[in-house]
């Protein structure tokens, strides 16, 4: 296997912090070669494919080791530099690429944070357009008049071919009916015909010949000499709009409608859409046709048709947060499937990993692949219906892989024809593989799960390798290798986090130096006993991450250390909680018993009832203190009870107090003072119709107030809009100061 297709093939979570650096330098290089040559030099290196998987790979590194990120990173870079051939022209509007939906489950996904950050329950109309394979060009017009034409460039500035762009027929030289000023923004492209009848023209002239119709329209419109782009059948269909002294339409349809009604060439199949249900519809329906549209597209745009939620909704560093490209699938593979082999993770979940036959997908050499669960594997979905048509999975068995510009590939369906005689289903294991402990299947759960908990060595390993991680510890020399050996070694053994901190004293005391050991010398030992002293002061939050707690992800280990403050006040407060935390399990275990029941028995399930005479009761204290732990915004019952039973676990509590001697946690920075809501605790309920939940919560919290989700006696206002129900009487009953939105901007001073 190729040096580079190893690299590429090992999982983000398997690299070193050295390995994760060179990689990030070996795709800045290769991705800047590769958008140089599509977007400069007109002659692509790789296919799209490709090209968006190791993007995707550059993202998933750089999220996993965020300091690691290269000043020349790819994710922020849009296009290419512009050619010095041409003058440069700034873009009055930035010029932004798009983010990628590769699944219908991207596309449920982009819909959902869309509500979620507009803070909307409805639905929402949306565009869908052909992503036409093209070059990016800006027309401006002033008065009517075409003034100036620029390719996209870097996205900040591109290149004049304002000269060329007026050769092209679909470009309007005047329009009527236009804003002042009118910047249009489209696409320039080949029709299939068109580029084959140049290339017959090109071979007879002994010319040379384009590779394919994108490249042949990006070189016709870069030409130095306008005649030679006069000569090429050029076309332009516009989508979009950068500057404008006037607003074009309401909608998104509406000023693609008015740019067709001022001359513009628009796109037929561009349709209105109510929900991720006719988006993927529509899509499907282009898919269908796309071998008989006559020109080149490689997917299709969603956009969020209103124009008023789009300004909302506004942009990220490099695309905007109202529109995604839906890429068709990438490049697809068969191969034999060599094994089934289960890896154990720090949570104790079987993970399944398809072992194969080296084959080339998109690129790159892929020889492993997930399978994601033992339901996957049986050809059974969550809720047990047939995928794959029921076919199921075994090793032997000849398999379709397929990347779809994802890090990890995955097995798509299976050739019975070629299923080996005698291939038996592949029975998941019910015991881990690594301790030999139960391994159980809760329910409702997709993932069976080892029960050993820190007896398994393999938990106890990525646990280890989760706790040096980069959001949570960051020690530097410290990475999964180090950690696998340090775990094996019998004369510094590493087993648990209280150990790292003990390395250099046994070292010391230790006839076997660990400078002496193999991949260690003088310096580099000194440096990692460094490294591990300069984490003895960490952040709480960071601690809380680093711990690999079930459920407890970088933004809830920040929000818990925000709201509790210090470790010891977190950790009485879960001992307190703990009564309160169990007596809520046994509500739901019995209202999930009540719901089967009452499903089985065709009556409506009594779940409320089925709760309150489980659960029992509980000490007033108890309660308080599980309240105010669920009420913690951004915490709720699965996370609480994870948290509760990690610290309820006598073996995980006894590790806790193990390490927590070598350690001195930072409280959260101090929250903004000054403010009239500095220091008090704030709660939002109703619907807020002038800015959105989480709109209201980062502006509360970044005036210093604590948000919590939940009306308590520690609660100094609750902001309440239409349809404040429950919290609102709380908050009456216990005396709490109660505002509506408009008292509420009035109060931060943004009324």
């Amino acid at each position: 296997m190729p040096e580079a297709a190893a690299t590429e093939s090992r999982d983000v979570a398997d690299l070193s912090r050295a390995e994760a650096e060179a990689e990030l330098a070996r795709l800045a290089a290769l991705l800047a070669e590769a958008n140089d040559a599509y977007h400069a030099d007109d002659a692509p290196v790789m296919d799209d494919a490709r090209y968006d998987a190791l993007k995707r790979r550059n993202a998933a590194i750089e999220a996993a080791f965020p300091d690691l990120k290269r000043s020349d990173s790819p994710t922020d870079q849009v296009g290419a530099a512009p050619s010095e051939t041409f003058s440069k022209v700034r873009h009055a509007v930035r010029m932004l690429s798009l983010g990628n939906a590769f699944e219908d489950g991207d596309v449920a996904e982009f819909d959902r944070s869309v509500r979620s950050y507009l803070g909307r329950e409805e639905g929402l109309a949306y565009t869908a357009e052909p992503k036409i394979d093209g070059l990016s060009l800006s027309l401006r017009y002033e008065g009517g008049k075409l003034m100036q034409a620029a390719t996209r460039g870097d996205g900040e500035s591109g290149e004049n071919v304002t000269a060329n762009a007026r050769t092209i027929a679909d470009i309007p030289q005047e329009v009527t009916g236009a804003p002042e000023v009118l910047e249009v923004r489209g696409e320039v492209y080949m029709s299939h015909d068109d580029f084959a009848a140049l290339n017959e023209r090109q071979a007879a002239a002994g010319g040379k010949l384009f590779a394919n119709p994108r490249n042949a329209a990006a070189g016709s419109l870069r030409q130095l000499d306008a005649e030679i782009t006069r000569a090429r059948p050029l076309r332009f269909y516009a989508y979009a709009w950068g500057e404008v002294s006037e607003p074009l339409a309401d909608t998104q349809f509406g000023a693609i409608a008015r740019l067709a009604a001022m001359g513009f060439s628009t796109n037929a199949d561009t349709a209105l859409c109510n929900g991720p249900e006719e988006m993927l519809a529509h899509y499907r329906a282009i898919e269908q046709k796309r071998a008989t549209l006559g020109y080149d597209i490689d997917g299709v745009v969603y956009k969020v048709n209103d124009l008023a939620l789009q300004a909302r909704l506004g942009f990220r560093s490099t695309t905007p947060r109202w529109a995604i490209a839906h890429k068709f699938p990438a490049e697809l593979a068969w191969t034999w499937l060599r094994e089934i082999e289960i890896q154990v993770g720090r949570t104790g979940a079987l993970s399944p990993v398809a072992r194969l036959e080296p084959v080339t997908v998109g690129g790159v050499v892929v020889s492993n692949a997930t399978l994601h669960n033992e339901d996957y594997i049986a050809g059974r979905d969550a809720r047990g219906g047939e995928i794959r048509g029921g076919k199921d999975i075994r090793p032997g068995d000849w398999v379709q892989v397929y990347r779809a510009g994802d890090v990890i590939p995955k097995v798509a369906d299976v050739d019975l024809a070629k299923r080996p005689a005698g291939a038996a289903p592949f029975r998941f294991p019910e015991t881990c593989p690594e301790c030999g402990s139960p391994a159980i299947r809760e329910e409702g759960d997709a993932v069976r799960r080892c029960t050993g908990g820190m007896i398994c060595p393999a938990q106890a390993v990525e646990k280890l390798k989760h706790f040096v991680s980069r959001a949570a510890f960051d020690i530097e020399g410290l990475g999964a290798k180090q950690v696998e050996a340090f775990y094996a070694d019998d004369q510094l053994p590493v087993r648990e986090p209280s150990d790292i901190f003990t390395l250099a004293e046994r070292d010391r005391a230790n006839m076997t130096k660990l400078a002496n050991r193999d991949g260690w010398g003088e310096t580099s030992a000194k440096n990692l006993f460094q490294a591990i002293e300069d984490r003895r002061e960490i952040a709480l939050g960071r601690l809380i991450f680093g711990l690999g707690i079930r459920h407890v992800g970088e933004v809830a280990a920040q929000d818990l250390a925000r709201h509790y403050g210090s470790w010891e006040v977190m950790a009485e407060a879960l001992d307190r909680a703990r009564p309160a935390a169990l007596a809520h399990r046994a509500g739901e275990e019995a209202a999930e018993a009540e719901r089967a029941k009452a499903a089985a028995e065709g009556r409506r399930a009594k779940l409320a009832e089925a709760r309150a005479a489980a659960a029992p009761e509980v000490p007033p204290e108890a309660a308080e203190a599980w309240a105010d732990l669920i009420g913690t915004d951004g915490i709720g019952p699965v996370l609480a009870l994870s948290l509760s039973d990690a610290f309820a676990n006598p073996d995980e509590r006894a590790a806790m107090d193990r390490l927590l001697p070598h350690l001195a946690p930072q409280a959260p920075e101090a929250r903004a003072t000054g403010s009239p809501v500095a220091g008090k605790t704030v709660v939002f309920t109703g619907t807020l119709e002038k800015m959105t939940r989480a709109e209201a919560k980062a502006r509360a919290e970044a005036l210093g107030a604590k948000v919590s989700g939940s009306v308590s006696a520690k609660t100094d206002l609750l902001v309440a809009g239409p349809g404040a129900g429950s919290k609102a009487t709380k908050a009456a009953e216990l005396g709490v100061e109660i505002i509506d939105e408009d008292g509420w901007l009035a109060l931060i001073g943004d009324a």
